[in-house]
């Protein structure tokens, strides 16, 4: 006799294998660009159910075969959110985690986030100073590097990296 056991997935799309996620995405550039997981499986991995931009809807099982879904197999409370195809890929390289709710339901799938707007001006002055530094190296004292945290806070406040080293320059060379 045999028989198919079923067990509740965790929901953690890090938890699953590469192997698997290279046919899942396999499918997905067939058939549909989201996929959402049922969280009971059996087999190699959980069921699938990829929907393409009209919004149809194909099921596969864990060996990526045509599946009839069970009523209620991806019905809130028994399936992942929603995933795109970037966010797979990602998983397959490691790079995706999930959060789950108090409900167990996951919730949140992240890939690296972008910068904040704060961070993004942080790297701006940076990289301004960096190549105007770069650009005149030859021209400034070798001790400049000392004054680099004031050179910094004068263009948060709004100077050009030119102003804020002349500033500099005149102040205390």
């Amino acid at each position: 006799m045999t028989t198919t056991r079923s067990k509740r997935w965790n929901g953690n799309i890090d938890s699953l294998k590469a192997t698997y996620l290279a046919g899942v995405i396999t499918q997905m550039d067939i058939y549909g660009e989201r996929v959402q997981f049922a969280l009971v499986t059996s087999g190699n991995g959980p069921h699938y159910q990829l929907t393409n931009t009209a919004g149809k809807k194909m099921a596969f099982d864990g060996n990526h075969h045509l599946h009839h879904p069970e009523d209620g197999e991806f019905a809130p409370g028994s399936a992942t959110g929603v995933f795109t195809l970037d966010q797979i890929k990602l998983a397959k390289a490691g790079g995706l985690k999930t959060t789950r709710s108090s409900t167990g339901r996951v919730t949140r799938a992240s890939g690296p986030r972008a910068p904040s707007a704060a961070t993004r001006a942080k790297d701006l002055v940076d990289t301004e100073k960096y190549e105007y530094f770069k650009n005149n190296r030859a021209t400034m004292p070798d001790t400049i590097g000392e004054h680099s945290n004031e050179i910094t806070a004068m263009m948060r406040a709004g100077m050009s990296a030119e102003q804020a080293f002349g500033e500099v320059l005149k102040k205390y060379f």
